[in-house]
């Protein structure tokens, strides 16, 4: 499982937060990643302009 950081504030949370990438899925070159945070209480539904502008890959865990 990859982990990301925010870069910047995103959807009401705060910079630093962190997340796992639990799905990445591609439907006719539209790239969707959904993650989840830390905590797994939350769930994001990411395109991958989104993940590249606001998160940080931080590594494998």
């Amino acid at each position: 499982m990859k982990k990301y950081k925010l870069k910047k504030a995103f959807k009401g949370k705060k910079k630093g937060t962190r997340f796992y990438l639990v799905a990445e899925s591609e439907f006719i070159g539209v790239k969707e990643f959904v993650l989840r945070t830390n905590d797994l209480t939350e769930r994001f539904s990411i395109s991958e302009a989104e993940l590249k502008e606001y998160f940080l890959f931080l590594g494998h865990v």
